[in-house]
């Protein structure tokens, strides 16, 4: 339960939020605040460098660099390896030796991530040859000189991971993933003070640099309280608790680093595309990742410490089958619509959130194909989030990095032959090999699907939504989907944030509708 901060606000105002009752509506509504201050950013990003644009290019891969490391030994991997024994611990009342662990991670995380932050920063010319090696001249150089000033600004983001583990332990979901909301107004701040009249290159420079105050910011927001949860534990020491978090930590992080790895593999293949793709997929993977985070990662991660609690109990099986099965059923009710929209609607959601200044109507158009692409996977995805928790809760970090792998070599075959090789054979222009890309990704994360599905469920049971119950979820919002299409043809031309406010209430209003008339009740089996 969410304790009320004293001075705070009351436990009616809780109840009345619903954040005593549903720590994944807590999460979801951080995630929701965040997301879209992350999306009045990219919009801020669009009106100042557009999307045909080398400087554009350069900031989008050089940050997707060394944010590989804070996906590597952020929450991700400390989902996986942190929290389930922090979590273990004070379920068993053992307070004292959970703080222990909660320091000693943090310190042992903290050496982890500067040593890798100082590599990076001298590495950097290396690391653009092996994953831009699309990228020459200027451009190449620029986007050299922003990792360089990325990478720290990455490691504080490692440290906010470890005060966001602390946190939802504790049941303090909100603030954890409001947090990026300071991260994301320090870039828009940046933005609207240095972007008027700036050359895109130098501009792309001060961006980086508001990157790293944001960084700053989004650890100070939530330092002060995580320190203070975890007070009360044992000098530093390596106990056997730390070391079991150690050894659950290399094989999350070899997950995470598959994952990362794929999506490195993208880019380096849209390097190799026409100018555009890069931030193409770029701004796609924004919109894409909208609902894996609010359905996706506030479900699961609010169900992680459940299951980890579950799973030292008498019942274990049954307990942690039922949430899951739960979970899942919630997951597929929110991101079936999801997947319709981007393929009937990629347009208008690219137009009302990214059409300004220089990012145009035919930029809005390609990001739709590249965003019909993710569409594919887009269920898959986030129910492979909440199968990988499920196993994380039962103590097992190695099968989800299996089929994790698994993924991968589908994805970067897939990926190279449908962005490469496929375009020129059927005539098609190159750049839309990004949504090829995109696409093979999606079948890719099936395959993960299946294997993550069919190992739980030899553990725990059946844990599959059932079939009658995605199909109506399906055809509810196919016709969702033709009705909203529908009336965008049937309007006149309009601004493009009308647009959006008229066409994608009407595709919810309908698929809510009609999920309630087939016996759905609003958000899901449950």
């Amino acid at each position: 339960m969410i304790e009320a901060p004293k001075g705070g606000i009351t436990a009616r105002a809780q109840r009345a939020f619903g954040l005593v009752r549903s720590p994944a509506t807590a999460v979801a509504a951080g995630i929701f605040g965040s997301r879209i201050v992350g999306l009045l950013r990219v919009r801020a990003f669009s009106y100042f460098f557009g999307l045909q644009s080398d400087a554009a290019d350069a900031f989008n891969a050089a940050f997707r660099i060394p944010n590989l490391l804070q996906n590597l030994f952020g929450e991700g991997a400390l989902s996986g390896s942190f929290i389930p024994v922090y979590s273990g611990l004070r379920a068993r009342g053992r307070t004292a030796e959970a703080a222990q662990v909660a320091r000693t991670v943090f310190a042992l995380l903290g050496l982890a991530v500067a040593l890798l932050s100082l590599a990076g920063v001298l590495a950097a010319p290396w690391v653009i040859n092996a994953l831009a090696p699309g990228f020459e001249g200027a451009k190449r150089e620029l986007t050299i000189q922003l990792v360089r000033i990325l990478f720290p600004g990455a490691g504080l983001l490692v440290l906010s991971a470890w005060c966001l583990g602390v946190l939802n332990v504790h049941g303090r979901f909100f603030l954890s993933y409001a947090a990026p909301i300071a991260w994301n107004i320090a870039m828009i701040g940046t933005l609207v003070i240095f972007g008027w009249g700036r050359p895109l290159p130098e501009l792309a420079v001060y961006l980086a640099w508001g990157s790293v105050v944001g960084s700053l910011a989004q650890v100070a927001v939530q330092w002060r309280r995580a320190w203070t949860l975890s007070a009360g534990g044992l000098r530093l020491a390596m106990s056997d608790p730390v070391r079991e978090a150690i050894r659950n930590f290399g094989p999350v992080v070899a997950s995470r680093g598959a994952v990362q790895l794929t999506a490195y593999i993208d880019t380096v293949i849209a390097s190799l595309l026409p100018t555009g793709a890069v931030t193409g997929l770029t701004n796609t993977q924004l919109l894409y990742t909208l609902p894996v985070s609010l359905f996706g990662i506030s479900i699961s991660s609010a169900a992680l410490p459940s299951i980890s609690a579950d799973a030292h109990q008498e019942d274990a099986r049954d307990k942690v089958r039922t949430r899951v099965a739960a979970n899942a059923a919630r997951i597929a009710y929110f991101t079936v619509p999801s997947a319709v929209s981007f393929l009937a609607l990629g347009d208008v959601l690219a137009a009302t959130l990214l059409q300004t200044g220089r990012f145009t109507a035919a930029d809005s158009r390609y990001v739709w194909g590249i965003l019909a692409g993710s569409a594919v996977g887009l269920v898959a995805a986030t129910t492979s989030r909440l199968y990988g928790v499920a196993h994380y809760g039962l103590g097992d970090t190695k099968s989800p990095l299996r089929f994790t792998i698994a993924r991968l070599v589908l994805a970067t075959i897939g990926g190279y032959v449908a962005a490469v090789w496929l375009p020129p054979v059927s005539g098609l222009d190159a750049k839309w090999g990004a949504a090829g890309l995109t696409a093979s990704a999606g079948i890719a994360g099936w395959v993960e699907l299946v294997l993550l599905r069919h190992s739980l469920t030899r553990r725990v049971g059946n844990v599959a939504t059932p079939v009658s119950y995605t199909a109506r979820l399906w055809a509810s919002a196919l016709v969702a989907g033709a009705a909203g299409r529908g009336a965008y043809l049937a309007l006149p031309h309009m601004h493009p944030v009308v647009t959006g406010a008229v066409i994608l209430p009407i595709f919810a209003a309908i698929y809510l509708g009609i999920t309630r008339a087939a016996g759905i009740p609003l958000g899901g089996r449950t």
